[in-house]
């Protein structure tokens, strides 16, 4: 590893002046900060600098319409219709079941007593008074999932009607409210948003994008001196929003205590009766789940009043010793969340669970069997992941990107039996990646991406039952798996399928709510597949080492690692775009266009916004006269949350601006490009991952110290393949990071749910 002061062999120093200052000027703030912290404490979210308000949100954009021959539909449409047969599907069960969501079948004694009581809540046999005081309740037996028939894709998103956007654009003007606010209110609010904004202001919540104290303002000017802070549609309202930006923060559910702290920041003055109005209303679900005892007694209670609303949800953690009964009480959680994320998490461990359970034992001793002549040709850990998939409907597979060729050996072993077989990547990139290790002689349809699979428009198709035409499944970039993509997979597998769960723990999570991967290897309810196949080179071994939380100095004598000290944000820009430009394209033999730039946040003095804005000027400059976009210009488009698709403007014309994204040929609507698409020669860490450049410069602005952990470090220093440039200016609060500021926790169910289905494997 090699350190630069001003200059080194091959960089040149400050005292280049081709390249702009661009850091002059930008944004005078840090890291954005999200609505979403608001509802985190204790609880965990995504670094703040991650979340922004522009195109990787990429919720409420209309799909952009890929200019392939042949399709009737663009991928994004088939990709909500795919959305909507899993709601569909989940509500089908939840009538089917007769009752609330079935979990924590394992407790007994005072446990299961209040497990009754709050499903009685939830089924509506007793007013949701208080959450404690239950009476008992017959559990309910989970029922096998239902599974439909795809629907046909629809051709696009529904836009309302223009009278009712003009109905909903004159009662925003009443209430002054903007008018940009029109459109997208009759979009969400559906039919009649006029009259739902007007008998409720405060429904304007639901719009992407608009705050309570925005909503509140709105609500005074229609409703005058009857507007209040302890209006029952208030609470509700400000409730449900706190719960959606816990969702934006990668939460499925909230602790009830934390929840009613956040809403009493927010001046709701009986939080209790805010959240059992949306518990009554529907919006929301509350369930008591049992506590995991740790090894050699009773759980402690946490140190501080914070950590206990992270981690245990009650009001005090304190245990004096006494067991009046025969059985101690285990200790339990109130959470609370939206009805979305709950039935889908739980139809996710219906799913994982009817997998792991449809295999009998003869199937599995003849499929290991079988299997065995490939396992023994094998070696380490490949060997060992083939027999697991054999014997077993779910694996769980860990390792870095070296590692993936094991995964890859598996589904070739596993084609030469006869089985039909898939593996799916998070990205274009992954699956080109991916389709590298199978060769030109792989079937059509081998190497996929998960949105592409769910869509149809990738993939081997679905049987008449609506299931993937799929005996092995293979998932790379397990991590990036939300919640709600996760269900869609794990339900449109047919029994008796096996299912290959495959990634890098040591990543950023899912942009989406949920941590699945990361619930599935704590729950240990599969066999788990640790790779041996290091990623090679000075880069590698510096990554591996930050994934064990260790900053190494590492030796690399053909300069793969560099490090570049700045003293400020400016000069961290200037020094990135020399990078970029001329250093590494000379000493390293990497062209400019796939060196990639990859920074905390979106604003502040080096942001994206800064750094592309300087990028752009030196690799590519011109007037953007298409929405700020020349011809040349690398862009980051986003055709949904938490997919980000690299790419190159075409040109532009009345149908909007074409883009090549990895080659296949996109048109965004004019008035979608500002939403979904940026200049993509900076991007965060969060649109990077599952993404590789042969060469990745890194760049540590002084105020982004604040965004950086040890998941984050692990992540952008692990996206160049070749190369390695770090602009330094956070002093030691990189190996601060690395060694002491893990990942942000998330509060989800489904360990929980699993654990009531399947007995862990140990």
């Amino acid at each position: 590893m090699s350190t630069e002061p001003a200059a080194a062999e091959g960089h040149p120093g400050p005292a280049d002046t081709d390249a702009p200052r661009a850091g002059q000027g930008a944004e005078a703030t840090g890291p954005e900060e999200t609505a979403a912290e608001e509802v985190e404490e204790g609880a965990g979210a995504p670094d703040p600098a991650e979340t922004d308000d522009g195109a990787d949100a990429g919720a409420g954009a209309p799909a952009a319409e890929p200019a392939a021959e042949g399709e009737g539909v663009s991928e994004a449409a088939a990709e909500i219709a795919a959305q909507r047969e899993l709601q569909e599907r989940i509500a089908q069960r939840k009538a089917a079941k007769e009752g609330p969501i079935t979990a924590g079948g394992k407790l007994s004694g005072t446990a299961a007593d209040l497990l009754a009581a709050v499903r009685a809540v939830e089924s509506g046999e007793r007013p949701a008074a208080v959450f404690g005081d239950p009476a008992p309740a017959p559990r309910k037996v989970v029922a096998e999932p239902v599974r439909r028939a795809p629907a046909a894709a629809p051709a696009g998103p529904a836009e309302p009607a223009a009278e009712a956007v003009d109905a909903v654009l004159a009662l925003l003007a009443e209430g002054g409210a903007p008018a940009s606010l029109a459109a997208p209110a009759a979009a969400t609010l559906g039919e009649g948003a006029d009259s739902a904004l007007r008998d409720d202001p405060w429904q304007l919540l639901r719009v992407p994008g608009v705050r309570p104290e925005q909503a509140d303002g709105f609500a005074r000017a229609l409703l005058g001196a009857e507007c209040g802070p302890d209006d029952e549609r208030r609470g509700r309202a400000v409730t449900v929003w706190l719960l959606e930006q816990a969702a934006v923060a990668g939460h499925t559910a909230l602790d009830a205590p934390l929840l009613a702290q956040a809403l009493g920041k927010r001046a709701v003055p009986d939080p209790d009766e805010a959240v059992q109005s949306v518990i009554a209303e529907g919006d929301a679900l509350v369930f008591q789940d049992a506590l995991e005892e740790p090894p050699g007694g009773p759980a402690r209670a946490p140190e501080s009043a914070q950590e206990t609303a992270a981690q245990d949800g009650s009001d005090d953690g304190s245990d004096d010793g006494s067991q009046d009964g025969d059985e101690a009480e285990r200790p339990v959680r109130v959470l609370v969340g939206l009805e979305r994320y709950a039935l889908a998490e739980e139809s996710l461990a219906d799913g994982l669970a009817r997998l792991v359970n449809s295999l009998s034992k003869e199937d599995s001793s003849q499929a290991l069997a079988d299997w065995e002549p490939a396992a023994a040709a094998a070696a380490g850990s490949t060997a060992e992941l083939i027999r697991a998939a054999a014997g077993h409907g779910l694996v769980l597979h860990t390792g870095a990107e070296a590692a993936r060729a094991e995964p890859a050996a598996l589904v070739q072993a596993a084609a030469r039996l006869g089985l039909r077989v898939c593996a799916a990547a998070h990205s274009v990139d992954g699956r080109h990646r991916l389709a590298e290790h199978f060769g030109p002689g792989a079937p059509e349809g081998t190497a996929v991406t998960v949105s592409g699979l769910l869509s149809g428009t990738e993939g081997p198709g679905r049987d008449r039952d609506g299931a993937l035409a799929v005996d092995l499944l293979v998932v790379l970039d397990a991590p990036q798996l939300d919640v709600e993509t996760a269900a869609m997979l794990a339900e449109s597998l047919p029994d008796g399928a096996r299912l290959v769960l495959s990634g890098d723990p040591s990543v950023l999570w899912s942009a989406g709510p949920g941590r699945v991967f990361a619930d599935l290897l704590a729950a240990r309810v599969c066999p788990q597949i640790a790779s041996r196949t290091p990623d090679p080179g000075p880069v590698g071994e510096l990554v591996s080492g930050i994934g064990v939380g260790e900053l190494n100095e590492v030796a690399a004598p053909g300069k793969e690692v560099v490090i570049v000290p700045v003293r400020d944000a400016a000069e961290a820009i200037h020094r990135a775009v020399q990078l970029v430009a001329d250093s590494v394209p000379r000493a390293i033999g990497v062209p400019s266009e796939q060196t990639q730039v990859i920074t905390p946040g979106h604003g502040g003095a080096a942001g994206t916004r800064a750094l592309n804005a300087a990028l752009k000027e030196r690799l590519n400059p011109g007037p953007g006269r298409f929405g700020g976009f020349d011809p040349g210009d690398r862009i980051a488009y986003v055709p949904a949350a938490g997919r980000t698709v690299p790419g190159r403007v075409v040109r532009a014309d009345t149908d909007g601006l074409h883009l090549d994204c990895a080659g296949a040929p996109v048109v965004v609507p004019q008035d979608a490009v500002e939403r979904t698409v940026r200049h993509g020669w900076a991007l965060t860490a969060h649109q990077a991952v599952g993404l590789r450049w042969p060469a990745a410069v890194v760049v540590l602005p002084g105020d982004a110290t604040q965004a950086l952990s040890r998941p984050w470090v692990y992540t952008a220093f692990g996206r160049g393949e070749r190369h390695l440039s770090v602009v330094h200016g956070v002093d030691a609060a990189l190996p601060r990071a690395v060694a002491e500021v893990p990942a942000k926790p998330r509060t989800t169910r489904l360990q929980t749910l699993l654990r009531a289905q399947v007995p862990p494997t140990q």
